[in-house]
């Protein structure tokens, strides 16, 4: 991560992303003589049309503005979907960077209300999934959504929330994405700063998934996780903007099994 540490982080992201294509998701014949994972720089620079020379100066941080037509053949090279295309674009030096002044997260109390009245589980979380608020089902269904607990933290270094997750890799892998989709060019941001640093140290599988530069955006879906008590449930989330937090609203499909077994829960810990 020396790159991305020093400031390059378009050379870092285009390093990252090389290595993760395959040849024969390029159509390249593998070669038995292969020492990197991936695909070479030359390799990547052959199939997007530019020097090699040029390509090399992109990823040592020489040049950081390079065209739109060059950043268009790269991601169609690098196999980008729509999200780390625009990724990549936010990487270049031609894109100024706006003044930014964070303000406190801050849940607006009509929230609190709001999380009062739901009888499902629902908790508020900040840009670095910090827990702000959660209601009494919330807690109910994760002790870990307590306020005051990070949910990156808790699915990396909690083993009870690891057991909790059935597809525990695949979260693993969504919530670093989201990660550095929400931190952007806030590079420098305290927070973030502070929490990569400690799970860099602190889980090796971290230190995997944040070296590969995955962005995705972390909405909506449905998740299966094993309570401790009621067993298996299976919910959907949404995730709703409010001010500058976000409302997470866990629910089941109406009559069903998970239902059920949700209204118990909450009846047993009310």
């Amino acid at each position: 991560m020396k790159d991305e540490e020093s400031g390059n982080r378009l050379g870092a992201y285009l390093r990252a992303r090389r290595e993760l294509v395959s040849p024969a998701q390029a159509g390249i014949p593998p070669g038995t003589n292969r020492r990197v994972p991936g695909l070479r720089r030359e390799e990547v620079a052959l199939l997007a049309g530019i020097s090699p020379d040029y390509y090399l100066r992109l990823e040592r941080g020489r040049d950081t503005n390079p065209s739109p037509q060059v950043l268009s053949s790269l991601a169609r090279v690098l196999r980008l979907d729509d999200i780390e295309r625009a990724y990549l674009l936010s990487l270049t030096a031609g894109r100024p960077r706006a003044p930014r002044r964070r303000r406190p997260e801050r849940v607006p109390d009509r929230v609190h209300q709001l999380l009062a009245h739901l009888p499902v589980p629902a908790f508020v979380e900040g840009r670095a999934f910090d827990v702000l608020a959660s209601n009494p089902p919330a807690l109910a269904f994760s002790p870990r959504l307590r306020p005051g607990l990070n949910r990156l933290r808790s699915l990396f270094l909690d083993p009870e929330e690891q057991a909790f997750q059935q597809d525990w890799e695949t979260a693993a892998v969504d919530f670093v994405a989201a990660l550095r989709t929400t931190i952007g060019d806030d590079t420098d941001d305290p927070r973030f700063v502070e929490l990569v640093g400690e799970l860099s140290l602190s889980s090796a599988r971290f230190r995997t998934l944040w070296a590969r530069h995955d962005v995705r955006a972390l909405d909506g879906g449905t998740t299966t996780v094993h309570h401790p008590v009621v067993g298996e449930l299976r919910l959907h989330r949404d995730k709703l903007p409010v001010d500058d937090v976000i409302l997470v609203v866990y629910y089941p499909d109406k009559d069903s099994p998970s239902d059920e077994k949700l209204r118990l829960l909450t009846t047993l810990t009310a």
